[in-house]
């Protein structure tokens, strides 16, 4: 028997540790089920941190990990899934492609930036969506000290003000003046399409951010969007212009393309409908999780967010339901009624919220602490030692803040 987990971010990983978990419990040989992770590289990219300076620095690494609790790494990207014959084909560079078949599927791909057709933004924008989005961000700031001081060198549009926006642009005076001298007036500007700031936070923790925002210097505009890029600037919907050469794109995600090959049902984000198994609506054998699915939180019409928060929790939830039903025993329906936000608001602090309504319970300084313990411990894979990884990966207790 085999289980093919398809993607090493938060939610493959936590598939994989916890396949393995109920494998050990049920006392199975690891070669009575093999249990496959596939990615192009065994790391952990550590995405909710790559709004930060040295985003080189933000991996993982998975493959001692992966050893410890005998999981096979098989390294690839699978570019088409046959879900009638069971089977993915998997390509890797200056490999022959290779086709493996599975008993059960776990979709856990993530999410990409969604990028609109916007003249020039292909060309001149920027993003801390993907790694290398991160790392070549990071050098074209660097790049501009060697750029003679203008307003467009000390310029940068955050376009979208929402969750990442906002991380962007309150950590970006630092940054700038890190790189381009402590002597430095950074202009950062976040222009949002809805009418108030961090549009999906709510009423409460609004006034915290807006505050935050003013003691950095952060401008907003409000009500508008980016209409073009081009090197020098960004034209807006009002009709400003804004001299920038660096402008940062934060506005939308999608789950990755390879949802777009199962036979089934997606929402607006790309997301497939699964059940509260975890299993993809309609087709046998397979399951999705993290960014790739759309998922219940509980009985009272709250849905899985496209965060690292919710991916950890549903990865433990798919990786031990695929390997529940391959050995017989009872499925765990997914669950995950306490949700929490830690917002990081660069020099300002930081903003923890509880609940759904998003009730704060810490800003500023106090805050900054749970987020940086957040930022790096928490998300961070469990220490390579077998006992540890396994026992980190109870579905029951993953994030269950």
């Amino acid at each position: 028997m085999r289980i093919v987990i398809v993607g090493a971010g938060f939610a493959g990983m936590y598939a994989a540790l916890s396949a393995a978990r109920l494998r050990d419990i049920q006392g199975v040989a690891p070669e009575m089920l093999e249990i496959v992770l596939v990615s192009p590289e065994p790391t952990l990219v550590v995405r909710p941190r790559l709004y930060e300076a040295n985003p080189e620095t933000l991996t993982a690494p998975l493959q001692d990990v992966l050893k410890a609790i005998d999981v096979v790494y098989l390294q690839g990207s699978v570019e088409t899934v046959d879900t009638k014959v069971r089977a993915v084909k998997i390509t890797a560079a200056g490999r022959a492609e290779q086709v493996i078949a599975y008993d059960r599927l776990v979709i856990a791909t993530g999410s990409q930036l969604f990028r609109p057709d916007i003249p020039g933004l292909a060309q001149y924008g920027f993003s801390v969506d993907q790694l290398s989005d991160a790392i070549a961000l990071d050098q074209h700031l660097h790049d501009l000290a060697k750029q003679p001081r203008s307003k467009a060198r000390d310029t940068v549009v955050v376009a979208g003000g929402g969750f990442t926006g906002i991380e962007v642009a309150t950590e970006m005076p630092a940054r700038l003046r890190a790189i381009l001298g402590r002597d430095t007036n950074p202009h950062v500007v976040i222009v949002e399409r809805n009418a108030a700031i961090a549009p999906d936070m709510g009423a409460g923790p609004r006034p915290h951010i807006e505050d935050a925002l003013h003691v950095l210097g952060v401008e907003r505009r409000l009500g508008i969007g980016v209409t073009s890029l081009e090197r020098s600037g960004v034209t807006l919907s009002n009709g400003d212009y804004i001299e920038s050469a660096t402008v940062i794109w934060a506005a939308g995600m999608r789950a990755a393309p390879l949802t777009a090959q199962i036979p089934a049902g997606r929402d607006s984000f790309g997301r497939l409908f699964v059940d509260r198994d975890l299993h993809v609506l309609s087709v046998p054998g397979v399951f999705a999780t993290g960014d790739a699915a759309r998922a219940a939180c509980d009985d009272v019409g709250n849905y899985a967010l496209m965060s690292c928060q919710h991916a950890t929790r549903m990865g433990a939830f798919a990786g031990n339901n695929a390997a529940a039903e391959l050995l017989g025993v009872a499925t765990k329906p997914y669950h995950q009624k306490a949700y929490v936000t830690c917002l990081d608001l660069g020099a300002a602090g930081a903003l923890f919220t509880r609940g759904w309504d998003r009730k704060v319970e810490m800003v500023g300084d106090v805050a900054k602490k749970t987020k940086h313990e957040i930022n790096t411990v928490w998300i961070y894979p469990p220490r390579a030692e077998r006992a540890a990884a396994l026992a980190a990966a109870d579905p029951e207790h993953v994030t269950n803040l």
